[in-house]
């Protein structure tokens, strides 16, 4: 029979054999990659999936993420080349593409990719004026994402883009360029208010080319501007007149029709108030209105 110490002896070894076992396998997920380091020296990257290494030989130095990632950084009170001091914001997207290098050549890339976008940021401001980095965004990003990937490609990290959130300026030189902006928008309206002032004189001018050849039409658009006139105003009162007639008054014009009718107007006031008498009533001293 086995003795006490033997089965001690035997558990205590299939504890050891599962230590290992367990030390010995790792598993890696379907976007990451493993850095694995024997004896301190690169032998290769795992996974993904289910990989063994030696215990106490071979160790996982770092687990790398494939997928794409985002960084936000920012370049504070940076000076254009027009002098200007903006504040900028943007969002870097990036992904490794090489493990190795990425392990193997920087210390700590996601710090190294940080410093190296906000001082890209800043280069390139300096290099702009404020009118291009808030009218030609995309140019800048295109810029920004030239110099960082020059730094980043030999780390084995790609960039994906650069874009810009928000460009702030000081409220000082925000309210100048909103006054700019409505100075030219009136300078705008002007020159459009001018044009149509020369297209209307064209247009007066063909009229009366034609009117000077039609008296007929003449005389018909002066009736229709008595006509326009005194329809907008209440109480008026229209008199159409003949043509010959107006020539034998001498009122062959549109205010010579206009007083006619003006003085038409006050005499049909007066029938109307006419119609009420007032009489006064010797019983009660008060007054008695008839109708």
């Amino acid at each position: 029979m086995v003795s006490l110490i033997e089965w001690v002896e035997i558990i205590i070894a299939i504890i050891v054999i599962l230590i290992i076992l367990a030390m010995a396998i790792r598993i890696a997920a379907q976007w990451q990659r493993a850095v694995v380091l024997r004896l301190g020296r690169f032998i290769g990257i795992r996974g993904p999936g289910l990989f063994f290494i030696i215990p106490f030989v071979d160790r996982v130095a770092y687990m790398i993420d494939l997928r794409v990632n985002t960084s936000e950084f920012k370049a504070e009170k940076t000076i254009t080349r027009d002098t200007v001091p903006v504040d900028v914001d943007a969002v870097l997207f990036w992904k490794v593409l090489d493990p190795q290098k990425a392990a193997l050549e920087v210390m700590n890339y996601n710090q190294a990719i940080g410093w190296a976008s906000q001082t890209a940021l800043r280069e390139v401001i300096g290099k702009s004026e404020l009118s291009e980095i808030l009218e030609r965004r995309d140019k800048l990003d295109e810029d920004l994402q030239k110099v960082i990937s020059g730094r980043t490609n030999r780390w084995g990290v790609h960039v994906e883009s650069v874009e810009i959130r928000d460009v702030v300026i000081p409220e000082g030189l925000q309210n100048a360029m909103s006054m700019k902006a409505q100075a030219e928008r009136e300078q705008q309206a002007r020159i459009i208010l001018g044009e149509s002032e020369k297209l209307i004189a064209g247009k007066f001018r063909e009229a009366a080319n034609i009117y000077e050849k039609d008296p007929q039409a003449m005389h018909l658009r002066a009736m229709n501007m008595l006509y326009e006139g005194l329809k907008a105003k209440e109480n008026s009162v229209i008199i159409l007149v003949p043509a010959s007639v107006l020539d034998t008054m001498a009122l062959g014009n549109v205010m010579g029709i206009t007083a006619m009718a003006n003085s038409v107007l006050p005499q049909e006031q007066k029938k109307e108030k006419s119609s009420g008498i007032e009489e006064k009533t010797p019983s009660t001293g008060g007054k008695e209105t008839k109708y």
